[in-house]
Formats: structure tokens, sequence, C-alpha cells
């Protein structure tokens, strides 16, 4: 999908995506994950075709989105937005519709068959009952659900996500991404989903995409991508890194008071757990570190947090 890509927003500005290679498979789920203004959602405009890259290429289903109709990357790939602006007073049921738009006739009719893969599409995110309503009255998650509706009833083998579970709560995060997991699974779709949530990336993820500043951090699955010290060191935040003893998944909890001015860093006067002050030395934490060389001359490994 991203071969070596390069986008910035404006001539000499800071590039938003800076040298990101990135291949999503059918039937895998893909996450995109990083700090606010890192690029996840560049990226996600730029896989729909919304923005070109300056350099490199992004292709979907085999075409150069540079060269490709609009009509047919719509075909090809449904995007979920961040923010869907819809102008007009449109009914949830009538958004759902739109998404059958680059599948219809000359004429642009709606069949009985796009009806009904609309009605299937809205009860699959549990929104029926909004179909009547003016999608402008509905709630930020009651939109969010009716967009991701819209999006599965474009039936394309591509799609993705931008902060889908953004506004929702914590029931319908759980059924979103199971629903598009399942898709992932029963239909070889190929999905990327940019997600703040670090819980429910490790979830849900196949593989994951760490990025900062627009460049590529790590790429690779859950246990080599979030580990303790590169979610610390990417986010400025320490963390407390779990596993899940049902689901085997690993679960994050950032730290209260422990945001570093920079990555990595722990605020003025704050020590890690396990650690002295400067010019502190104990005699336990003395007796336990000569302990620990003796029985372990490598380093502790990556995903260890602060003992």
């Amino acid at each position: 999908m991203f071969d070596d890509v390069v986008f910035g927003y404006a001539p000499g500005a800071a590039r938003a995506v800076d040298g990101v290679s990135l291949v999503v498979a059918p039937g895998e789920l893909v996450g995109v994950i990083g700090p606010n203004g890192s690029g996840k959602s560049t990226l996600a405009r730029l896989a729909a075709g919304l923005v070109v890259p300056d350099a490199g290429q992004v292709r979907v289903a085999g075409h150069d989105t540079r060269h490709t109709a609009r009509a047919e990357l719509a075909r090809a790939l449904a995007l979920v937005p961040q923010r869907d602006e819809i102008a007009f007073a449109y009914t949830a049921w009538e958004v759902v519709l739109m998404g059958r738009a680059p599948h219809l006739g000359f004429f642009g009719l709606e069949t009985a068959n796009d009806a009904a893969i609309a009605a299937e599409a809205l009860r699959a995110c549990e929104a029926w009952e909004l179909r009547a309503r003016a999608f402008a009255t509905l709630s930020g998650g009651e939109q969010k659900r009716v967009a991701i509706a819209r999006a599965l009833a474009q039936c394309t083998p591509i799609l993705v996500l931008d902060e889908p579970t953004a506004f929702l709560d914590i029931h319908h995060q759980v059924a979103v991404l199971d629903l598009v997991a399942a898709r992932v699974r029963e239909t070889q779709l190929a999905a990327l989903l940019v997600v703040h949530d670090l819980n429910l990336a490790a979830q849900y993820c196949d593989r994951l995409l760490l990025i900062r500043d627009g460049k590529m951090v790590a790429l690779g699955s859950v246990a080599e991508v979030m580990t303790y010290r590169r979610i610390r060191d990417t986010f400025g935040v320490d963390v407390y890194v779990g596993v899940n003893e049902l689901t085997a998944a690993r679960y994050f909890v950032p730290m209260r008071g422990r945001a570093g001015t920079e990555p990595g860093e722990m605020p003025p006067g704050e020590v890690r757990p396990g650690e002295v002050r400067p010019g502190e030395v104990s005699a336990e934490s003395l007796r336990d570190a000569t302990e620990r060389d003796a029985e372990s001359p490598t380093d502790a490994p990556d995903d260890a947090p602060p003992s």
C-alpha cells in the first residue's frame, strides 16, 4: 500500500509523513498508533487518495492513487474518516446508502439489493433504529456507527478506519471492532486501523505500525512493537505493561504524574520505582544489583518495566 511515502501539507513545511512503507495483506488487520500529530490520519487520507504523496507511491488494489479515478478507488477502498462533515439534512439511512454510490448504474438509482446491503450494514453496527433520524442530530458515537455502516455497505476489499472507536462507549467499541475483525477473517478484508487506544490495538491488531513525527518507529507484531521502553519513549509517559490472564493480550496503564517533558524523561525530582536519586545508594539496592548481575550478564529485555 505505501512504498517509501513522503508527504507535506505545504511547500517547506515539516513532513507529515516521512518515508513510510507498509503493505496490508487480505485477511489482515493492521493498526497505526502514535502520539497526536504523528501522521496517522494523514496516512489514512493518503490511502484513500484524498491527498497524493510528494515522493514514493501509494497503491490501492494494485493501482497508483495518483492515476486512478475516484470512482475506481471507491470500489476498492472504503474510508471511515475521523470526522464526517454532512452538509445537508440527510437521514442516517440516506448516509449509509451513499456507500452504494460507486456501484450504481448510469442513472444512479438504488436497487432492492442496494437497500438490503445498507440495511444489513446498519443492523451489524447496531444502528438500525437510527435510520430515520437526521444524521446531524445524532450524537458523536451514533454518527460514528452510521459512518462505519456506510463503509461496510460500500463492499470494498480494503477498509481504512481513522479512529472508528472515538466517541463510542465501551460496549460499542468492542462491538464495532469485533465486527471489523470478523469481516477481516471471513471475507479476507484488508483493514488499516488508526487508533489511539493502546489496549484496543493490542487486542485486535495482527500487526502494528508505530510512528512519531511522520517517521516509522517500529513495524511488526504486538509483542515486537508494544514494548515497555518503546511505548514510554515514543509517547513520553511511563506505563505499566501487563498481560490479560484471560485473553493473553497486553494491556497498558499510564502512570499518574509520570509524563516527562521529553519522551522517556521523568518529571523534575521524580525517580522511577527501584531507582535512587543522584548520590543515593542503599545497601539493599547494591546487594540486589550485585545478585542480578551474577544471575544474568545480559541486559533486561526491551519490554521489561523498571524493577
